[in-house]
């Protein structure tokens, strides 16, 4: 199999927003209940999207609660995003190579691009595909199949780069390739549970997946 589509989450994946998303969670958790979580409370949360995280909290409130979140976050976007390892190099040279690439979120398409524009990495993506793009968020394949559609690709030629299970069950309900990264702010251990076909140590061991030796 011949991989020419790449297909990467963005937090925590491309992008390290941990600490934006952990202070985000706690500023809103603190809000509706005050002393209850403390950071590792909110590692949990990280990966599903937002509905699904405040709607199991209290249904009722989660729309609110999202709106709390998502105004903490946008305000305080810019200080907290970092840029993880080899991420440009190995991302320009992709591009450069001709890969079709993509990225596939559980974050709103404009929040998506905000942290793109700030790492300097939205010129070589043809696709982004957030949440307010599709009706089923990952770990159901709708993302995936529209991003393919989108790059003119089809799933045996694609694989789905992410930091979280639903990353790689996305993929596999999707019938592509996957990755797992051992950055991920879960633990490698718990993201090879769900057996990734690779695991990458750093962004720049996709090269040599897909060919590339430079």
């Amino acid at each position: 199999m011949t991989i020419r589509t790449i297909l990467f989450d963005l937090d925590g994946t491309l992008i390290d927003t941990n600490e934006l998303i952990i202070q985000s969670f706690l500023h809103t958790l603190g809000m509706y209940y005050p002393g209850r979580y403390g950071r590792e409370d909110v590692l949990p949360f990280i990966g599903p999207s937002l509905y699904e995280t405040f709607g199991s909290l209290d249904p009722e409130r989660a729309e609110e609660m999202v709106a709390a979140y998502r105004a903490f976050n946008h305000a305080h976007h810019d200080e907290l995003i970092r840029e993880f390892d080899t991420v440009y190099e190995t991302i320009e040279t992709l591009h450069r190579h001709g890969f079709r690439l993509g990225v596939v979120t559980t974050k709103m398409h404009d929040t998506a691009l905000m942290g793109l524009r700030k790492t300097r990495l939205e010129p070589f993506f043809s696709c982004v595909i957030g949440l307010d793009d599709v009706e089923r968020p990952k770990p159901d394949p709708e993302p995936i199949y529209k991003a393919l559609e989108a790059l003119q690709s089809t799933p045996s030629e694609a694989l789905m780069v992410g930091d979280n299970y639903h990353d790689i069950l996305a993929g596999k309900n999707a019938g592509v390739k996957t990755a797992g990264v051992a950055w991920a702010i879960k633990g490698r251990d718990h993201l090879e549970q769900y057996e990734p076909d690779y695991m990458l140590e750093k962004m720049s061991d996709l090269l040599a997946i897909v060919g590339i030796n430079e």
